[in-house]
C-alpha cells in the first residue's frame, strides 16, 4: 500500500531525527568513554608512580611491607583502584585489599600474572585494558618495574581499575541522556506532526480537487492559510480553476457558436436548393433564392478561413513574411475600400489628412488583416452620423496606432474578454452575417507574433479605443 504523502513526510522526519539523536547519542558516549579511560589511566598511572617511589626510597621503606600496605590501602580506598605488588615470577607478594592484612591473600594472589605482561613490564610503563590471568572481566591496567638495588628487575607495581564501573557510569549517562531527551523529543514529534500537517493539507486538497475537475466540478477552491510558497500555490491554483471554468465555459460557447454558424447558413442552403428541386421556388425566384444560398456559402467559407487562420498562428506554423512598408497607406486604402459603408451611415472620418507616414518592417497581408478588421468593426459600430477617428506616432522605437469610435460602447466588466475567441460583446451580433467572432483573436494573435501588442478602451455609450502597438 503506497504511503500518503503527509505519512511519507511525517515518518522521514521523525526518522532523520532519531537517527541524528543516536549518533549524537553515540558521539557523546564514545567522547566520554574515552576521556574517563584517560582519567582512569592517568589516575591509575599516579598511583603506580607513588608506590614505586616508596618503594625505591631506602631512607623511607625498609623492608617494613606492613607500613606499605597500609600506604598502599590508603591510595587504593582514595583512588578506588586496586593496587598490587607481583615478583618477577608473577606471584603476588603484597595488596592493598584488606584481605591481605588479615589472611595474608586476596582474590589477586590466588593466580600469576602472565609472563607476557611480566616482560613487557621489565621494559617499561605498561597501559593496557586487559586480565592479567588474574581476573574474568577486562580491567584497566597500568604497571611500572621495579628494581632489585642492582639495576636488575626484581618485579613490577600494577594499579587495576574495572572496565565494568566506567559502563556502568556511561550506562547511567546514557539513561539520563534518554530521560532529558524525552521531553523535547515529545514536543518536537507533536510540532512536526502539526507543520506536516499544515503542509500536507493543501497539497490533500489540491490533489481532491483535481480529481474532482478531471470529473467536470469546478466548484472546489483551495482556501489561502499563509503567504508562504503553500500559500502562493494555493492561489495559483485557485486562479488555474478558475481559469478553467472560463476556458470551459468558453469551450461550450465555442462548440455552440460554432454549431450555431455553421447550422444557420447550412439549413438556409439546403432549404432553398431543395425548394429548387422539388420546384416550391417559382422559376422565377429561383435566381433569387440562389443568390442568397450563394452568401451563405461564402459566409461559411469566411468561417473555416478563419478558423484555420487561428488554428495555423495559435501552433505556429504560419511564417512571417516581413518587409517595410508605409502604415499610413495602408490604413488609407483600407479606408477607402469602406468608404460607400462610411458615406451611406453619414460617418465623420478624421486624423487622416494630418497622420505622417511611418515606415514598419512587417508581414504587410497580416497586418493588412488587422487593420482591417479593427477598421470594420468601427464602422460597424459606430452610430449613424458618428464620428471615427485615427492617431498614428512613434515613440522608443515602436508604432503606436489607434482607431477610436463613438457608439454604444463596451461594458467594463467585457472589456477582459474582447479578443477571446467566438466572443461577442453584443449578443445579438450571432445573427450577424459577416461576423464570426474570431476577429479580434485573431488580431491580438498576429500582433503578439510580431512582438507588439493590442488593447482596448471604452465608455458606455460614449466611445471605444483600439490601441495597436508594433516594434518598427
Amino acid at each position: 500500500m503506497k504511503l500518503k504523502l503527509f505519512k511519507k513526510y511525517f515518518l522521514t522526519t521523525a526518522l532523520i531525527i532519531l537517527i541524528s539523536l543516536t549518533a549524537m547519542m553515540m558521539i557523546l558516549v564514545l567522547v566520554f568513554n574515552n576521556y574517563l579511560a584517560s582519567s582512569k589511566y592517568k589516575t591509575l598511572r599516579e598511583c603506580v608512580t607513588s608506590v614505586v617511589d616508596i618503594v625505591s626510597d631506602s631512607d623511607f621503606y625498609n623492608g617494613d611491607n606492613a607500613a606499605l600496605f597500609h600506604i598502599m590501602n590508603t591510595i587504593s580506598k582514595v583512588s578506588e583502584v586496586d593496587v598490587f605488588i607481583a615478583d618477577k615470577n608473577g606471584e603476588v607478594v603484597i595488596c592493598s585489599c584488606d584481605e591481605w592484612l588479615e589472611s595474608g591473600g586476596c582474590e589477586h594472589s590466588g593466580r600469576l600474572v602472565s609472563q607476557d605482561t611480566l616482560e613487557r613490564a621489565e621494559k617499561g610503563d605498561i597501559r593496557e585494558l586487559g586480565t592479567l590471568d588474574i581476573y574474568e572481566n577486562p580491567h584497566y591496567v597500568s604497571a611500572s618495574p621495579l628494581s632489585d638495588g642492582n639495576g636488575g628487575f626484581s618485579g613490577a607495581v600494577f594499579a587495576t581499575a574495572p572496565m565494568s564501573a566506567i559502563k556502568m557510569l556511561l550506562r547511567t549517562l546514557s539513561k539520563l541522556y534518554l530521560l532529558s531527551a524525552a521531553i523535547p523529543l515529545v514536543i518536537m514529534f507533536f510540532a512536526i506532526y502539526a507543520m506536516t500537517y499544515r503542509l500536507t493539507k493543501p497539497l490533500k486538497l489540491m490533489s481532491e480537487a483535481s480529481k474532482a475537475m478531471a470529473k467536470g466540478d469546478f466548484s472546489r477552491r483551495i482556501p489561502v492559510t499563509s503567504d508562504d510558497e503553500i500559500g502562493e500555490l494555493a492561489v495559483s491554483f485557485n486562479q488555474m480553476t478558475n481559469s478553467l471554468v472560463r476556458l470551459e465555459g468558453m469551450r461550450r460557447s465555442f462548440v455552440a457558436n460554432v454549431s450555431h454558424e455553421l447550422k444557420t447558413p447550412m439549413t438556409t442552403i439546403g432549404g432553398f436548393i431543395d425548394g429548387v428541386i422539388d420546384g416550391t421556388i417559382e422559376p422565377d425566384k429561383q435566381k433569387y433564392y440562389l443568390g442568397i444560398a450563394s452568401q451563405e456559402v461564402r459566409r461559411l467559407s469566411r468561417l473555416v478561413e478563419s478558423m484555420l487562420s487561428m488554428s495555423k498562428l495559435e501552433s505556429g506554423e504560419f511564417v512571417l513574411k516581413p518587409e517595410l512598408f508605409d502604415f499610413r497607406e495602408l490604413l488609407c486604402t483600407i479606408v477607402i475600400s469602406q468608404e460607400q459603408r462610411i458615406e451611406k451611415r453619414g460617418l465623420e472620418i478624421s486624423g487622416l489628412d494630418t497622420m505622417q507616414s511611418v515606415s514598419v518592417k512587417a508581414d504587410k497581408d497580416l497586418i493588412h488583416q488587422v487593420v482591417y478588421n479593427l477598421v470594420d468593426n468601427a464602422v460597424k459600430f459606430t452610430y449613424e452620423n458618428g464620428k471615427i477617428s485615427f492617431a498614428l506616432k512613434t515613440e522608443n522605437h515602436r508604432m503606436i496606432f489607434e482607431i477610436t469610435n463613438t457608439g454604444k460602447g463596451i461594458p467594463e466588466s467585457e472589456l477582459p474578454y474582447v479578443f477571446e475567441r467566438f466572443y461577442k460583446v453584443d449578443k445579438s451580433r450571432s445573427a450577424n452575417k459577416n461576423s464570426t467572432g474570431l476577429g479580434l483573436y485573431i488580431a491580438k494573435t498576429i500582433v503578439k507574433t510580431h512582438g507588439g501588442s493590442i488593447s482596448v478602451t471604452s465608455k458606455e455609450n460614449e466611445f471605444t479605443t483600439f490601441t495597436v502597438v508594433l516594434p518598427l
